[in-house]
This record gives structure tokens, C-alpha cells and sequence, in this order.
């Protein structure tokens, strides 16, 4: 998975590529126990591009798209917001696997 270097990093990925953004943070627990099913869930989808947004060092981002609970996803496709998976709860491996069939 990418990590996010630049907020115009992020306007060029979101505007040009099909994008699942996680957004998550070092301190989050919950964050770190996807972490080892995420290299699993990319290979699922390689129509995707997935990025970690950090929500400390991006929090404009989080902002500008509601994000208020981590860990997170949104997928955007043409610029666009195309679907979000965005809760305080913790997330399951299934649970990621569905949001992203149902884009």
C-alpha cells in the first residue's frame, strides 16, 4: 500500500486512478489489527489503487471528506467520491472485502 506523501499527491491519485483511500494513524488500535489483511485484500483488487492516508499528518483531507473515525476507507473513481466505508468501529476483514464488491 502507498503511503500519501503530499495533498496534491492525493488530488492527482483521486483524479486519475481508482482509489481506495484508508485513512489511519500510528496511535489507532484498531488500524493496527486490519493491517495484516490489507496486503491480502489488495491482491483481491487490482482495479484499485490503495493509499494510507495518514489522518494526523492529513487532517485537512479528513476534514474536507467527513472523516471523523479511523480506521476508514473512501474509493474515488474520476475525481469523485464513489463510495465510503467511514465509522469509529473497528473493522473486519469481511466487512472490507463487502464494502468494496459493492462499489
Amino acid at each position: 500500500m502507498k503511503t500519501l506523501e503530499t495533498i496534491s499527491e492525493f488530488n492527482d491519485l483521486i483524479n486519475k486512478e481508482n482509489i481506495i483511500a484508508l485513512f489511519s494513524a500510528d496511535w489507532c488500535p484498531d488500524c493496527r489489527v486490519i493491517e495484516p489483511v490489507l496486503p491480502e485484500i489488495e491482491q483481491d483488487f487490482p482495479e484499485y489503487t490503495f493509499i494510507l492516508v495518514d489522518r494526523d499528518q492529513f487532517i485537512e483531507i479528513c476534514q474536507q471528506y467527513d472523516v471523523f473515525g479511523i480506521p476508514s476507507f473512501i474509493a474515488f473513481k474520476d475525481g469523485k467520491e464513489s463510495g465510503r466505508f467511514v465509522s469509529k468501529d473497528r473493522k473486519t476483514k469481511d466487512e472490507i472485502l463487502e464494502f468494496i464488491k459493492g462499489l
